[in-house]
């Protein structure tokens, strides 16, 4: 299975995203954050889809946090997919996951509440297509949960040197924000939270180290956002 949709990992980076660094120290915190900004509750049981699932290391968070009556996992990567496989089976979860890039996903129209998507747009070529289907498959008032590095952080010399991204379409937080508006999602500015995390900064937060403060005029290097497909 081949696709032109998105630029593959490097073999680091691939390994960083089986750490628990990464599931602790990047996962839950975006989840964590990203369960505070609604203006109303999270539905009960809801069906979950979570686009771009990697290595499966969400799966787990994501039953926590909303007890899901159904979880899916979306990946594209086969190698990804068969260590979630296994790590589903480790941690007994109950998930069902297939292998779809984001922007053809094999789900009908207005069938999951809820799409969980962390640090997956900036590998992918295909954007604007994969927001559309992320509000294809949901259903009217269901929710996108949105996480994602920008343009300043993706284009750092640290993220540059370890990592492997598609650098032409990056884009800045407001940028990711007009897209998900264009596409008809709703969201208000309580929505949306761009934290400033030390792992996210060009210096890894060394400033900070010898006491100086986050600057307050910045470009954000993280938006994390909630938004919703407006009702019928």
């Amino acid at each position: 299975m081949t696709s032109n949709a998105y630029v593959p990992e490097t073999r680091f980076g691939f390994w960083f995203l089986g750490t628990n660094i990464w599931r602790n120290h990047v996962l839950k915190i975006a989840i964590d954050d990203l369960r505070r900004l609604t203006d109303t509750p999270f539905p009960s049981a809801p069906i979950i889809a979570d686009v771009g699932c990697g290595q499966g290391n969400s799966l787990s968070l994501l039953n926590a946090a909303f007890a899901p009556s159904r979880l899916i996992g979306v990946e594209f990567d086969a190698e990804s997919l068969s260590i979630a496989r296994a790590t589903l089976t480790k941690q007994g979860i109950d998930a069902e996951l297939q292998q779809n890039d984001c922007a053809n996903i094999d789900l009908p129209d207005s069938s999951v509440d809820m799409v969980f998507c962390h640090q997956t747009f900036h590998h992918l070529l295909r954007q604007e297509d994969a927001m559309r289907e992320f509000y294809r498959i949901l259903k009217p008032g269901g929710r996108l949960l949105f996480a994602e590095s920008t343009r300043a952080y993706i284009h750092s010399w640290v993220i540059k040197l370890l990592f492997r991204h598609p650098m032409h379409v990056q884009r800045t937080a407001d940028e990711y924000k007009a897209m998900i508006r264009a596409v008809g999602f709703e969201f208000d500015a309580r929505n949306v939270s761009e934290p400033y995390l030390w792992w996210s900064r060009s210096d890894l937060g060394a400033f900070e180290w010898f006491g100086f403060g986050v600057p307050k005029e910045r470009e954000e290097t993280l938006v994390n956002l909630v938004a919703t497909k407006p009702r019928d």
